[in-house]
Formats: structure tokens, C-alpha cells, sequence
């Protein structure tokens, strides 16, 4: 009998994935999609961020989840999912199945990882880098992109996020995302959490892109938070790898209920249009 063909090596993709600390450039992440036009008016057209302020993030969550921890089977049927999903989020000048669009939000995420692992946990990356990138073609696979659609190499991956934040134009349609997600009247009762979010989310932003959004920083308020960020990264290395990331099997049960979840309310609606 011959022997299943491997599957991809997701070594390096877990292991930053399953890192909590992950979760502080979420915001960063979010607000870098939405500085492209493109994505910020689909998202202003196709989303119901200020009704339902948590969905796009568990939906990428949840889809990050499966990839990465996932069976290759869960993969795939994610991705058939949400390539369904996009084809459906088309408007002026945009599609959710745009491969450029993809590769953007792709990237922010692999940005988000990378930027929590080198500047926050100020872990040598090394090599890692180099994997993760690699690694995290898988995710654009999974969603169709192209192959060779995304950045080859850490090199190339360096020189395309920074050209495209220096190339990126927030608009109107990109700040009142932004407010949603930063300011959400859905969420007020977690106020306190969301002020914290609304803190390091600016000072995570790159400069050009903060001013854009016309958030306010200043020199004291990101000596704060790089205090406040390096303390609690001094505190989070003392605990072991192990521990930290031993929350994996509960995240990935809850991504399954959710995922059900949605497909039978997805289901049901379908029975009644």
C-alpha cells in the first residue's frame, strides 16, 4: 500500500499561532486591511461591524485556527467556504476573490505575528522568520490565491509591506471602520478592555498610517506603552512554552462549535429565502 503523500509542514505556523500574546497586534492587523480602499469599502458594504463588532474577528480567527491546527479535510472545506463567501462581496472597483486583495490581508496577519514574536516578546527569530513566511503560503493556498502570488521570501515579504504602507490611503470609508472597531457602542460594557485595545492598537500602527486614521499619540503616551509592553513581555517568557500554548485544543473545539454554528444558521436561512 503505497504511503499518503505528506501534508504541509505547519510546524512554525502552529507555534506562532498558538502564542497568546499573538492576539496584541490583532488590532494593528485590522486597521492595516482597512487602510487599503479596497478592503475598507468592501468591508464598509459587506460588514455589520457596528451590530455585530466581534464577528470579523472571530470569523478570522476561527479560520486561522482550522488552517493552522486543523486536518487538512477542515482546511479545505474552510477555504471552499470563504471563497464562496467572497464571491459574493464584489462592488465598485473590488472583489473579495481579488488575489492582490488576499495577499494584503494575508500579510498584515503574518505582519501581526512577526511584530508581536521580534519587537514585543523581543525573541531572536532567526531562521523562524524565514519559516513562518514559507509556512504561511499555506493560508494563501487555502483561500486560492495564485501560486507565487505571495512574497517568496522574508526578504521580499520586508519590501512589500513596507511598500504598501507607505503606499496606503486611509479613507472615509477606512476611519469609520476603524471607529467601530475602536469605539464600538455594541461593546460599551467592556469598556475598560476596550480603552487598553484602543491604546496599544494606535501605538502598535505605523506613524504614517496613525495620522491617517487621525488617532492621537504622542512621545509620552508610546514610552508608556513600551514600559507597560516590556514588563509584561519580561513576565510572559518566564512562563513555559508549553503553558502558554497548552489552550490550543480548547481554541480549536470552540472554532468547531463556532464554525457548525454558523453553518446551520447559514443553512436555515437558506431553507427560508
Amino acid at each position: 500500500m503505497t504511503a499518503p503523500a505528506p501534508g504541509p509542514d505547519r510546524t512554525v505556523l502552529r507555534l506562532l499561532a498558538a502564542e497568546p500574546a499573538v492576539m496584541l497586534a490583532a488590532g494593528r492587523a485590522l486597521l492595516l486591511q482597512v487602510a487599503h480602499p479596497k478592503v475598507a469599502q468592501g468591508v464598509a458594504d459587506h460588514s455589520d461591524l457596528r451590530n455585530r463588532p466581534l464577528d470579523r474577528l472571530f470569523g478570522t480567527l476561527d479560520f486561522l485556527t482550522i488552517v493552522a491546527f486543523g486536518t487538512e479535510e477542515e482546511a479545505e472545506r474552510m477555504g471552499r467556504a470563504i471563497r464562496r463567501m467572497h464571491e459574493r462581496i464584489t462592488g465598485p472597483g473590488y472583489s473579495g476573490n481579488d488575489p492582490d486583495l488576499q495577499v494584503w490581508v494575508n500579510a498584515t496577519l503574518i505582519d501581526a505575528a512577526l511584530y508581536v514574536y521580534e519587537r514585543i516578546l523581543r525573541s531572536p527569530s532567526g531562521d523562524l522568520a524565514a519559516d513562518y513566511i514559507d509556512q504561511a503560503r499555506y493560508v494563501a493556498d487555502v483561500l486560492g490565491c495564485p501560486p507565487g502570488a505571495q512574497p517568496p521570501d522574508i526578504a521580499a515579504f520586508r519590501r512589500y509591506t513596507d511598500g504598501m504602507i507607505a503606499s496606503l490611503e486611509v479613507t472615509d470609508e477606512g476611519r469609520e471602520v476603524a471607529r467601530a472597531v475602536l469605539w464600538s457602542r455594541k461593546l460599551r460594557w467592556l469598556w475598560p478592555a476596550l480603552w487598553l485595545n484602543r491604546f496599544i492598537t494606535t501605538g502598535l500602527l505605523p506613524e504614517p498610517i496613525r495620522e491617517q486614521y487621525g488617532l492621537p499619540w504622542s512621545p509620552r503616551r508610546d514610552r508608556v506603552l513600551w514600559s507597560l509592553l516590556r514588563t509584561g513581555a519580561f513576565g510572559y517568557r518566564l512562563v513555559p512554552g508549553r503553558l502558554r500554548r497548552a489552550g490550543v485544543p480548547l481554541m480549536l473545539w470552540t472554532s468547531r462549535r463556532r464554525i457548525e454554528r454558523r453553518g446551520r444558521r447559514f443553512a436555515a436561512r437558506s431553507a427560508t429565502a
